[in-house]
């Protein structure tokens, strides 16, 4: 016989697709898909059960004085003061969102859409300074203002990110003399 011949009688049909085994591992995989989602929403829960300690939130006072500062951007989380990556998730500080800042006299107004509006009062305004990341968000050197405060006893940092990163500067400027202006008061 030719090679050509043998070729030719060596063929087979190609194998049925198992469609039973497919179907299987796809249902698999979904379910280890929502049993990882699952388990990081209750990981979510619970770190908000253990900063469940946290008072809640200020609100801002119905007369905080003229603006000496506005900024539109987005809020990107509060963590721990000096821990970049232990977010605080209590009373819907966890979640990004839009932002509205206004500083004034009274304090610093956090207003955002969708999310829980607060206000940190001027005597809890600790610090403000430029940086590259906060949980969650890592960006540029100087990429974000992060604003300290006290809050239950507890630092917190804050990230925002304005539409026009060249306000940051007079930011941390304007919330630093704030601070110090009350410290030398003090």
């Amino acid at each position: 016989m030719t090679p050509v011949i043998l070729l030719a009688a060596e063929k087979k049909s190609a194998e049925v697709t198992d469609w039973a085994a497919r179907i299987g591992w796809l249902v698999g995989l979904a379910l280890f898909i929502a049993l990882v989602y699952w388990l990081m929403r209750e990981g979510w829960k619970w770190r908000g059960t253990l900063q469940g300690d946290l008072p809640e939130l200020p609100t801002a006072p119905q007369d905080a004085g003229p603006a000496k500062l506005s900024m539109s951007g987005r809020y990107h989380g509060s963590t721990t003061a000096g821990q970049w990556l232990d977010r605080i998730v209590a009373h819907g500080l966890g979640s990004r969102s839009r932002a509205e800042l206004t500083l004034t006299d009274a304090g610093l107004d956090v207003v955002r859409p969708g999310a829980t509006d607060f206000f940190v009062p001027a005597e809890r305004l600790r610090g403000a300074r430029l940086d590259k990341g906060i949980a969650g968000k890592v960006l540029t050197e100087g990429g974000l203002l992060i604003v300290t405060w006290e809050h239950g006893g507890k630092l917190l940092d804050s990230g925002f990110r304005s539409d026009r990163a060249a306000e940051h500067n007079d930011w941390v400027d304007t919330l630093n003399q704030m601070i110090n202006k009350m410290e030398g008061a003090r």
